[in-house]
């Protein structure tokens, strides 16, 4: 498993999990040694003890040796970042130079995947990197490259790997099929999940997937913000959609945005390709444009409820992360909100359940900005609450501790987790979402 990230962690710790023998490669030495040492580097629900069990068994180990890593198994998996560059396209230098070592490196047969969210055509450019090294060799050997994008959601990614909606697999090499199709037997054992196609069409349909998701964010939250306008509730609206099978349940959530790692960077390299090939993709350009927009709706609910300048105003946070169950700070629209609070002159007390560490990261130190121990620390003293990550905690908090607690007795909730009638009933005032 080359890389021993958010991917590649997960990837091959579900693999040691049904026995096969893992060994992850990174060139980040610390990482390496927080591993061995029985760390765990990033934050994801039920992946630590995945992780402890089956370097306890024998099956998972992790190495910075690169000699060893190409010589460990005949399936190489490549899962190493492939962050956006300037203009919105994927940085593929990792993917290629993973490719470039093992094809320095390898002895016999070997099959290639590309697990990590690449381009449509990076098969083929891995392909030829490979045999580009072997050529430099003067040797020829046999090898194989496939796609086999992931489909994690963060927060439930082990789950979602042992239990998959579906695996794709992009190869036209017999073999390679037939190992990927071994590799991932354990995890269809009730019914097949595989879904063979060319590599080119397994590259897209990753970047695909994710841009669906993210227009389905973007649609809910443009929609919400005319339910207001228009005195709707766009909760109500939500369950008259859902509930037609053709839309379905899932990604009709209205909110402040999404972030992450993935859908940002997909939306952005997708474009990137589609205007590359003279295909430029106007749908996804305002996908784009709403959620950048969306992610300032919470303060201007602030600023019309408290006016322009904030000086003076303290406003607590439930909620760091992107989104619950992690601890990934990358693009969260907290990153957006608190910073403009700040701008306008407030102080803000925050708390999460586990992204503080990497909130502290990614905001540095800021006489703006403290952290709570508790949700109710945070909101001790403070003029608003803001509900920005909709964690399980968040869900019932006690009502009347809130409006004791806050001087203006305002919850303006990102995420709409609460009944506005039921928070409106303990004396406090809400604003949400498209909720009137």
């Amino acid at each position: 498993m080359i890389g021993a990230g958010y991917v590649g962690l997960v990837t091959g710790a579900c693999f040691a999990e049904v026995g096969n023998d893992v060994l992850c490669l990174d060139v980040d030495a610390g990482r390496i040694a927080t591993l061995r040492d029985g760390g765990v580097p990033i934050h994801e629900p039920g992946l630590e003890p995945l992780i402890r069990r089956n370097v306890a068994a024998g099956r998972l180990a992790f190495t910075t040796d690169v000699d060893a890593a190409v010589a460990h198994g005949a399936v190489q998996f490549i899962a190493v970042g492939t962050p956006p560059d300037e203009d919105g396209s994927a940085d593929m230098q990792y993917v290629l130079q993973a490719a470039r070592e093992i094809g320095r490196r390898m002895t016999g047969w070997k099959l290639v995947v590309d697990k990590s969210t690449v381009p449509v055509g990076t098969g083929d450019r891995v392909r030829e990197a490979i045999a580009t090294a072997l050529r430099e060799r003067g040797v020829d050997l046999p090898f194989a490259v496939a796609s086999n994008p992931e489909f994690l959601k963060e927060g439930a990614a082990v789950e979602d790997f042992m239990r998959p909606d579906r695996i794709v697999v992009g190869a036209d090499d017999e073999r390679a099929i037939a190992e990927l199709r071994a590799v991932y037997a354990p995890f269809m054992r009730n019914h097949e999940r595989l879904l063979v196609m060319d590599v080119r069409s397994a590259e897209l349909t990753k970047y695909a997937a994710n841009a669906m998701l993210a227009t389905r964010i973007s649609f809910m939250n443009e929609l919400a913000n005319l339910a207001d306008r228009l005195g709707c509730d766009i909760e109500h609206v939500r369950q008259g959609i859902g509930s037609d099978p053709r839309i379905g349940w899932q990604f009709l959530y209205p909110g402040v945005g999404y972030g992450g790692s993935c859908f940002p960077k997909d939306v952005k390299a997708l474009q990137f390709t589609a205007r590359e090939h003279g295909e430029p993709l106007a749908l996804l350009a305002a996908v784009e444009e709403v959620n950048q927009r969306q992610k300032r709706v919470l303060v201007d609910k602030v600023v019309r409820r408290f006016g322009a300048d904030l000086a003076g105003r303290r406003f607590a946070v439930w909620g760091l992360a992107f989104k619950p169950n992690t601890d990934d700070m990358r693009e969260a629209p907290s990153r957006e909100i608190l910073p403009e609070l700040a701008r306008r002159g407030a102080r803000v007390v925050a708390y999460d359940p586990v992204a503080m560490d990497e909130a502290r990261r990614a905001f540095g130190e800021q006489p703006w900005l403290a952290y709570a121990r508790t949700p109710m620390a945070a909101v001790e003293g403070a003029d608003a609450l803001l509900v920005i990550t909709e964690w399980k905690e968040f869900r019932s908090p006690d009502f009347a501790a809130l409006r004791d607690a806050l001087a203006a007795r305002a919850v303006f909730d990102g995420r709409n987790v609460y009944e506005p009638a039921q928070v409106r009933a303990a004396g406090l005032e809400y604003h949400g979402i498209g909720r009137r």
